[in-house]
């Protein structure tokens, strides 16, 4: 079987280094918010050309983190609107519901699956305080028309670059900057399976704006900017030592690593050729990190199961849409129809920085070879 990610042998590239960091830790005596997490947050803000980087439990605590902080700091309150596309993962919604703030969902572009900048102004109302953009799969939004809309209409702009670490983004900026820099501030997941991944979970916050910056980094520690004093109502959402070690490991073999994704891809690309199945389309291959490759086949279920019994093992990102889930069953009877479409017929096939050169032939030969 030629495993989707095989978590395992990725971190045993590096098993000598991941062993010495915890040790460090281990040694250190000193296990939260400590010299590793504050090291880290120095490198990882470099890596992504912020200002400021805050290290917390996980991507879902992060872009919760932002808008509580953004509340904090009077620049949105309860009731409030948030744009966000319809097609993410439910985490990024969740961040949204759970300060309070209102959900609204906008259809992303039929190409790239990211968010539609030419539907978002229909949506803005004057309740609308931000726009809430996911990197989906690896590839980076138009954010050059996103931010043109969120000057116009004086939205902040908050990235969800949970599967996008290291895109790189050139527009309006004239030289290629990286997600994570794009907005007024950025979260991101370092779960296990993302392209920079912890062992286990971990998130970040990313951002220019130092007085945001400082809010978050009370907000994630009880609410306390001073030792038993409480700014605000906080939360405990720390990044751990132990992990900040690993991922100051794996971030310096990241480039490398979205290099050798980039390839695959790419044989991916250029060798699938079935006519059944609709591609990935591409706005820039060398900006993309290809934390995903997602195809697209209106006959999902059998394609799945003919890869299974050829040794090829795929996951559904996602198979049920936010608005169709009953977390959120007052969308229930919303209508939207492409979301719906992509949620219905995509399919991720293996994609990883150790994949071998023969297991990526292998994965294309059998689905050239699929029937409809």
């Amino acid at each position: 079987m030629i495993p989707f990610l095989d978590l395992k042998a990725i971190n045993q590239q590096y098993e000598d280094e991941l062993k010495q960091a915890c040790a460090r830790v281990i040694d250190s005596g000193w296990y939260v918010l400590g010299y590793e997490v504050t090291e880290f947050e120095k490198e990882f803000a470099s890596y992504c050309e912020t200002e400021h980087c805050l290290g917390v439990a996980n991507g879902l605590d992060a872009l919760i983190l932002i808008l509580r902080a953004y509340i904090e700091m009077g620049v949105m309150q309860k009731g409030d609107e948030v744009i966000v596309p319809a097609n993410t993962y439910i985490a990024s919604i969740l961040a949204i519901s759970e300060n309070g703030l209102t959900p609204v969902l906008v259809e992303p572009s039929i190409d790239t699956f990211n968010l539609d900048p030419s539907l978002i102004e229909a949506s803005i109302t004057s309740k609308t305080k931000a726009i809430l953009t996911v990197h989906l799969y690896g590839q980076v939004t138009n954010m050059d028309e996103i931010n043109q809309i969120a000057t116009k209409h004086n939205l902040k702009v908050i990235e969800d670059c949970a599967q996008a670490h290291g895109a790189v983004y050139q527009g309006q900026y004239g030289h290629a900057k990286k997600v994570g820099s794009l907005g007024d501030a950025a979260g991101f997941s370092f779960y296990p399976g993302k392209n920079l991944g912890a062992l286990g979970d971990a998130g970040a916050v990313t951002t220019n704006d130092t007085k945001l910056a400082e809010t978050i980094s009370a907000l994630r520690n009880y609410g306390s900017h001073e030792k038993y004093k409480n700014l605000y109502k906080g939360l405990n959402s720390r990044l751990d030592e132990i992990q900040a070690a690993m991922l100051r490991v794996k971030l310096r073999y990241l480039d490398k690593e979205i290099e050798a994704r980039r390839l695959v891809a790419k044989a991916y690309l250029d060798g699938i050729k079935n006519p059944a199945i609709q591609l990935p389309t591409v706005d820039d291959h060398d900006a993309h990190v290809w934390h995903l490759f997602v195809i697209k086949i209106s006959q999902r279920e059998v394609l799945e199961k003919y890869l299974k019994e050829n040794g090829v093992q795929t996951l559904i990102h996602y198979p049920t849409p936010p608005h169709k889930q009953e977390a959120y069953s007052n969308w229930n009877d919303i209508r939207l129809s492409l979301t719906e479409s992509i949620h219905k017929e995509v399919l991720s096939l293996p994609l990883s920085p150790i994949m071998t050169k023969q297991d990526v032939e292998q994965v294309i030969s059998i689905v050239n070879q699929f029937k409809r």
